[in-house]
């Protein structure tokens, strides 16, 4: 089925756009878009970051669940239902703030997840394969680049297959959360009554200001992406129906998925062991201890037996679980980009929707060389380091995701006075307040990973990140505000690069005779 033209579009809408949708088709049902959600979410990968601050982190993760969370399903389930159609964050932010805005925002959006998944992900899986399939040993080079290559390329042909084809990677993803979080968690109990667990006072929960400043950026990271299935809009059967039910039943689920699991690594292990890289594998293989396998006085966990066995299936979960992580951010992201392809903020080329798969094939290759050249690169300037070449790519990540928000949570306040007549199935309560502190939260966070502890002490001893020294604060600065600031160029060079999209004709939505050449075009292709 494919996907006709919709009614609110605005009247610059260029040509090019009637020609690609006719190529999409509706097959994301309310299911598919709540297990998608959690594939978006709920990501694995940085459990370990958030958990390695101590019992802190769970107090942080609570509040922000109440005062970022919530409210951020709250816009992004009006915006969703009000503008459904396909591209998501991208046509909310270029009608509220124009195309140029868009195609900046958009692209910020868009590179973190190629950069995500080439970096942080890929070696997230690696560690898994080398820690319950490979006694721990590094992997060679070469092997270590056949694994995350292929990690990589198996992610993008994913993105790459039809919607009705690759959705089924977030809903087995979904079920691997299920399935790891939960036997994680019932684990941790059985350990608990075994072993004993590490006790806290009520003092270690206490929240501090530097604690704030080094978990709210990581934890916002992990709150956001509801509006990622509407970069799918037009695809879904009944976005109007189905994004409230949606958003609002994984908000649930999302917050109770990262709380376990963390509580359960603080309770396991103590805070000086545990790892932004390792430290949900490293608390998996001490707990599955109890199936079988001991734990040696230096900490060093060995499973055999039954244990043996579960840990090798919870690392297959796990790398399952990121993976999903990784394709459903590169499905939607890709989308996004290539509907500011053909809607004239990006370069026409990538605006093209595949006749066969329905998909933007040339967008998913684009990323998945991307995600190649970070692996490859990253790998090199850390010395094979997983540990540094983990880091330093989250980082990156973490930057330009939450950046990209400063255009989408304005834009539920913006588009209420700019769009009154828009039919709004779900209205958000106190829109302006909304979008006014999810948008300051999200600009005090994007501050502090530039300049930590900035407004208290600039790169002091309780701010400055893991291996870095006051000296060497401008040095950070710069390695995280340069690329920034590049993406962000790169974002206008996509805006005059989609001018003669603009301007090559602006198509009427009653227009049936630009309708009909747009249809008999789209077919000949």
């Amino acid at each position: 089925m494919t996907v006709g033209q919709l009614t609110s579009d605005p009247a610059d809408t260029p040509a090019a756009a009637l020609v690609e949708r006719q190529k999409l088709r509706k097959h994301f049902g309310r299911f598919d878009i709540l297990f998608f959600l959690l594939c978006t979410i709920v990501g694995v990968d940085t459990i370990g970051t958030v958990a390695s601050s101590g019992a802190e982190a769970f107090t942080w993760l609570i509040v922000l669940a109440a005062v970022f969370f919530v409210p951020s399903a709250l816009l992004i389930a009006e915006l969703g239902a009000a503008f459904p159609e396909e591209g998501g964050p991208y046509i909310w932010t270029s009608r509220a703030f124009g195309r140029l805005a868009g195609a900046v925002n958009n692209f910020l959006y868009w590179i973190t997840n190629p950069v995500w998944l080439g970096g942080t992900l890929a070696v997230s899986a690696a560690t898994a394969f080398t820690t319950f399939f490979n006694d721990g040993k590094d992997l060679s080079t070469p092997a270590f680049y056949v694994f995350t290559l292929v990690f990589v390329w198996v992610g993008v042909l994913a993105a790459i297959l039809s919607f009705d084809v690759g959705k089924w990677i977030p809903t087995i993803g979904a079920w691997s959360r299920f399935l790891l979080l939960g036997l994680f968690t019932v684990t941790v109990v059985v350990y608990g009554v075994r072993h004993g667990l590490h006790g806290f006072g009520l003092g270690d929960f206490s929240p501090t200001y530097a604690g704030f400043v080094g978990l709210v950026p990581v934890l916002m990271f992990n709150y956001v992406g509801f509006e990622l299935p509407n970069t799918a809009g037009d695809e879904m059967t009944d976005a109007q129906k189905d994004v409230p039910f949606a958003i609002f039943r994984s908000a649930l689920f999302s917050v109770l998925l990262y709380a376990l699991p963390i509580l359960g690594i603080l309770l396991v292990l103590p805070v000086k062991a545990i790892t932004g890289l390792g430290g949900f594998i490293d608390a998996i293989r001490q707990v599955f201890t109890v199936y079988g396998g001991h734990v040696a006085a230096d900490g060093t966990a060995t499973l055999s037996g039954a244990g043996s066995l579960l840990g090798d299936f919870a690392a297959i979960l796990f790398i399952l679980t990121v993976l999903s992580s990784g394709v459903t951010w590169v499905m939607g992201s890709d989308r996004a980009l290539a509907v500011s392809g053909y809607d004239g903020a990006a370069p026409r080329f990538l605006g093209v929707i595949s006749s066969r798969f329905g998909t933007p094939v040339r967008v998913n290759i684009l990323s998945g060389l991307v995600s190649t050249v970070v692996l490859v690169l990253a790998h090199q300037l850390t010395n094979g380091s997983a540990a540094k070449l983990f880091g330093a790519v989250l980082g990156l990540a973490v930057s330009t995701t939450l950046v990209s928000y400063l255009g989408i949570f304005p834009a539920l306040a913006v588009l209420r006075r700019k769009a009154p007549e828009v039919h709004r199935p779900y209205r958000a309560p106190f829109p302006r307040t909304i979008s006014t502190v999810l948008t300051l939260l999200i600009l005090f966070a994007s501050v502090q990973l530039i300049a930590p502890g900035l407004g208290d002490h600039w790169f002091g001893a309780d701010y400055a990140p893991d291996g870095w020294t006051h000296a060497e604060r401008w040095k950070y600065l710069l390695t995280e505000a340069v690329p920034l600031v590049g993406f962000m160029l790169l974002g206008v060079l996509f805006w005059a690069l989609g001018k003669p999209t603009r301007t090559a004709g602006q198509a009427s939505t009653k227009d049936d005779t630009g309708v009909r050449s747009a249809r008999k075009h789209a077919t000949g292709q």
